[in-house]
């Protein structure tokens, strides 16, 4: 066996073994991850493939490629935790054979395994790999396309630019414009590093922005001729301009919050690489860059600076640094031999003891699946499922297979004008005035407001289940 093939099944056993196995023991989570599962959910409910919806309606939060993922994967496995978390699962598999193969095309084998092995046991890669959200999709597809332009670029081949550009218009279906916007600024800055802006003065670029076109438009297309106006203005207006001028969580929006996000994402080895970037400032630091380094540094400077700018901080939102980071350190790190691989055994006993003692139980504290199976056997046609003053228990809705309303007082259920941040609010409200008194229901709520809302609400209440701050009241017609 050739030292290739054993490192690409070294590399997919390890993935399986920390991308794949216990994947059934983790539930869906409150409110992110529900709102994907539910929304592919409910493609296959309509067989409605095109149009995004959640509780029944129209929903422009994301592009559709990642809900496609998902609703390929349960229409394949059906539906269940462990089909959910295949789609970003087989997307950390795809980065991780990308990342080697470009590795071992600008450097060697050695040096392109410990690429993959860092890239696998790094945390922010771990947890995004595990988690149903569409920046594993958005890392791999971004990262394509940078490599395929570099790849024509540095071998002078430039029909690699259709790669390239077919990569952006699946960035973009992924992700929406910043899919696109991201890599070409990256392009656009080494280029001009290079004194080199030319080399996009080809025929292959502007065939290649017509395949880019030619992908999104399978898309975007038919959602602007069937939903017009309200599509353009919620998906483009609140979903991508709104993100980047006003902060959706103010808390978040400070200077430090990347840098901190890197340090704890990229663990362990970035704490591996400070003593030795420190040695290499103390010897004097050479700043005599071959054009490989130029674009790693321009590739992983330009994605923190542009999401730094952003008034929208998520802790995901830099993960694309995480190619070029990890090529530049596996250089350093290769020469270290098996103090390496020791390492690299170590985090990977660490990550399975974490997926059994605190990824399991955590993320059975943020879903309602305790509580969904609780609540089946009291489910009938007549039965109403509401949740009151409890943020985000659209898990409930995928593991019963039924829509739940948020209760709350009729003076409440005003909403501002206009395009802010309550389009985001995709759980249907009702007024607790409205409310049947004759109707049987299940409510999820909090102790405190579970009290306030039986004196509200007359009837024969009984506590079925708690999970976490949540509770499960059923009350009898």
């Amino acid at each position: 066996m050739t030292a290739n093939k054993k490192y690409i099944l070294l590399l997919t056993a390890i993935w399986s073994l920390l991308y794949l196995a216990g994947n059934q023991f983790l539930p869906i989570t409150d409110p992110v991850e529900g709102n994907y599962v539910e929304t592919a959910r409910e493609m296959l409910l309509y067989g409605d493939y095109l149009s995004p919806r959640i509780f029944g309606e129209f929903w422009y939060d994301k592009p559709v490629l990642f809900y496609w993922e998902l609703a390929a994967a349960f229409q394949l496995c059906g539906i269940h935790n462990f089909a959910a978390r295949l789609a970003p699962a087989m997307m950390a598999l795809a980065g991780i054979l990308l990342l080697y193969w470009w590795a071992r095309r600008l450097y060697t084998e050695k040096i392109a395994f410990v690429a993959g092995l860092v890239l696998a046991t790094s945390l922010e890669y771990w947890c995004v790999g595990h988690a149903v959200i569409t920046d594993m999709t958005l890392l791999v597809t971004v990262s394509l396309c940078l490599i395929a332009f570099y790849t024509g670029y540095r071998e002078k081949k430039p029909h690699w630019f259709y790669l390239a550009y077919g990569a952006a218009g699946l960035a973009v279906l992924d992700k929406g414009p910043i899919g696109l916007c991201l890599p070409g600024l990256i392009i656009l800055l080494f280029l001009l590093w290079q004194r080199d802006l030319k080399a996009l003065l080809v025929r292959e670029t502007f065939i290649g922005l017509v395949v880019f076109f030619g992908v999104i438009g399978i898309w975007y297309l038919p959602m602007f001729f069937l939903h017009g106006r309200d599509f353009l203005d919620v998906f483009f207006g609140v979903h991508n301009v709104m993100r980047a001028t006003v902060s959706e969580h103010p808390k978040d929006n400070v200077w430090y919050f990347y840098p901190a996000m890197f340090f704890a994402g990229f663990f362990p080895w970035v704490w591996g690489a400070i003593p030795a970037g420190w040695k290499r400032i103390r010897r004097g630091w050479h700043w005599q860059l071959d054009t490989d380094t130029r674009f790693l540094l321009v590739w992983a400077v330009t994605v923190v600076a542009v999401f730094q700018c952003f008034a929208t901080k998520y802790v995901t939102y830099t993960f694309p640094y995480m190619f070029p980071v990890v090529l530049l350190l596996a250089r350093w790190l290769a020469g270290l031999g098996k103090k390496f691989y020791c390492a690299v055994a170590a985090m990977i006993v660490a990550y399975v003891a974490l997926l059994v003692w605190v990824a399991v139980p955590q993320m059975t504290a943020r879903s309602a699946v305790s509580l969904a199976e609780v609540a089946k056997p009291f489910i009938h046609e007549t039965t109403g499922l509401y949740c009151y003053r409890e943020d985000g228990s659209v898990s409930m809705t995928f593991y019963t297979g039924h829509f739940m309303r948020e209760l709350c007082p009729a003076r409440e259920m005003e909403r501002k004008g206009g395009l802010d941040w309550s389009v985001t609010n995709v759980m249907p409200q009702m007024a607790i005035e409205q409310v049947d008194k004759e109707q049987p229901m299940l409510v999820i709520t909090n102790e405190q407001d579970g009290a306030e809302l039986q004196e509200v609400l007359s009837g024969k209440w009984q506590l079925l289940a708690t999970a976490g701050k949540r509770v499960l009241y059923y009350r009898e017609p």
